[in-house]
């Protein structure tokens, strides 16, 4: 089974043409679906750039990095959650041309970069985290913020134009 025939019968599933709007009264759902999508993205980069503005020196010089992180840390994952359920099913409605682009493939790639910076910092640098917590940040935290701000912005990038290309 390749697939392209896989995604071919994800994208006929009838909750997925109900998605698209081909049944009768379901013409709402995608904008819907993709109303929560960018609204829970935009929580997602709100907070994860709160984070990496005062990782990178630019805000909340003030306050403590842990406690920053440990106050916005619920609010990045449930926010990511809802994304991803909700992208999840507009990607059920158009699985066959998402799976086609390379601007899809393109935000995912950014999303994992941003995720292996994530999980560089939390497992390095974080570590240290009451040592420098009130300080000047070491290089390790501040290039973490910079790269996550990139990525994030590249995934927002990538996520844009694949609204307009698909």
């Amino acid at each position: 089974m390749s697939l392209e025939h896989i995604l071919q019968s994800l994208q006929d599933l009838p909750l997925s043409q109900s998605i698209r709007g081909d049944n009768p009264g379901t013409e709402w759902f995608f904008p819907i679906i993709e109303t929560c999508h960018v609204l829970a993205l935009t929580v997602v980069f709100g907070s994860i750039a709160m984070v990496d503005l005062h990782l990178v020196g630019l805000t909340s010089r003030g306050t403590s990095t842990a406690r920053l992180i440990r106050e916005t840390l619920p609010w990045t994952w449930t926010a990511w959650l809802l994304a991803a359920i909700t992208g999840s099913l507009m990607f059920t409605a158009k699985a066959v041309a998402y799976g086609e682009s390379f601007e899809f493939r393109m935000k995912f790639v950014c999303m994992a970069l941003a995720a292996v910076n994530m999980l560089v910092f939390h497992f390095g640098a974080y570590r240290t985290v009451a040592d420098w917590d009130m300080r000047k940040l070491p290089p390790a935290a501040r290039a973490a913020g910079g790269l996550s701000i990139a990525f994030w912005i590249a995934v927002i990038f990538f996520g844009r134009w694949v609204g307009f290309t698909t």
